[in-house]
């Protein structure tokens, strides 16, 4: 069983810059692929960013590249979201997700076997 939980939401102006975190359970997280999704209002929950098992290889989605990195440390069990120039099209619940399933990168929902309970991200204009 792996357990994720989220921290580093927030509500602030567009152009500004947060750091969301994801620490996670289990004795071999380092051999998980881990993701951040974002779900809007309305909208399907949709993939950000991915990196797989050692932090090697990582995936963004057009909309944020250039504006966000996700980084991996194994020893601490954790990952993180740095996100800059943030937009109002970038509010959203921010999900971390873990696939126990493979090592590389994962892109997709159904992928994923964990997820956490999710972190409010709020970018006014």
């Amino acid at each position: 069983q792996v357990q994720l939980v989220e921290s580093g939401g927030g509500l602030l102006q567009a152009g500004g810059s947060l750091r969301l975190s994801c620490a996670a359970s289990g004795r071999t997280f380092g051999s998980y692929a881990m993701g951040w999704f974002r779900q809007a209002p309305g909208k399907e929950r949709e993939l950000v960013a991915a990196v797989n098992w050692s932090g090697g290889s990582t995936y963004y989605a057009d909309s944020v590249k250039g504006r966000f990195t996700l980084s991996r440390d194994n020893a601490k069990k954790s990952v993180y979201l740095q996100m800059n120039s943030l937009k109002p099209e970038d509010t959203a619940v921010y999900y971390c997700a873990a696939t126990t399933r493979r090592l590389g990168l994962a892109t997709a929902v159904e992928e994923y076997d964990y997820w956490g309970q999710g972190t409010q991200v709020t970018v006014s204009s």
